[in-house]
């Protein structure tokens, strides 16, 4: 049974995560692999709006998606978007990325590989990890602009979806680490967290969502 307390802390750090960015039409997409396709139909719903003409997909698995998504979260993905109509054409597929940080270094060497010449990346995540993701995206590739996205889901909706409340605050409390670690690993930009969203981080450590905690020499 999770606790009121719980769930208020874990709305905080959900409410942190997001970077309540203004859309707008950027060079490429990056689709962020994950156990989540509802990155991927995000990813398309904004493709048809003309928010971009070229969609990188990019990741391998996890221990998460080894058994849902055999060939590759990329791949997966990639055959999500075809299905609601995207063409083949429209679609790069990175499927060697492990952690975020190889998704956007990867991504950003596939398309300098293709010719591509990207000024702005839109940035579709999960919308608990869109922070972590801006971050590490500003160090990795500091030379364009970076604008965010996610479902448009409270938490009570994405609990819903996926059906595992423990997990996902498991998931809040491991991608909230992330940003208070990886700064000082070269990993993400350092990003100011307000002494509340600290504050409950620590409550529910001390409560035991800690499954996703990233270990010393994790990125």
């Amino acid at each position: 049974m999770i606790s009121v307390q719980a769930w208020a802390d874990a709305q905080r750090l959900w409410d942190f995560q997001q970077m309540h960015h203004e859309l707008r039409r950027c060079s490429v997409a990056l689709g962020l692999g994950s156990h989540d396709l509802g990155v991927a139909d995000v990813t398309v719903d904004l493709y048809q709006q003309e928010m971009f003409p070229l969609i990188v997909f990019t990741g391998a698995t996890s221990r998460t998606t080894r058994e849902r998504m055999p060939r590759g979260e990329a791949e997966h993905y990639r055959e999500r978007a075809l299905e609601r109509g995207v063409p083949a054409s429209a679609i790069l597929v990175e499927p060697n990325a492990r952690n975020t940080g190889e998704n956007i270094r990867f991504s950003r060497e596939l398309l300098a590989e293709r010719g591509v010449d990207v000024s702005s990346v839109l940035l579709v995540s999960k919308p608990y990890e869109e922070r972590r993701a801006y971050a590490t995206a500003r160090k990795l590739w500091p030379d364009v602009e970076i604008v965010s996205a996610s479902a448009p889901m409270t938490l009570s909706e994405y609990v819903d979806a996926i059906k595992d409340p423990h997990l996902v605050l498991d998931m809040l409390v491991g991608a909230q680490q992330r940003l208070l670690i990886y700064p000082e690993k070269g990993f993400m930009i350092r990003q100011e967290v307000p002494a509340p969203v600290a504050a409950a981080y620590a409550r529910l450590c001390v409560e035991g969502f800690t499954s996703r905690l990233a270990s010393t020499s994790a990125s």
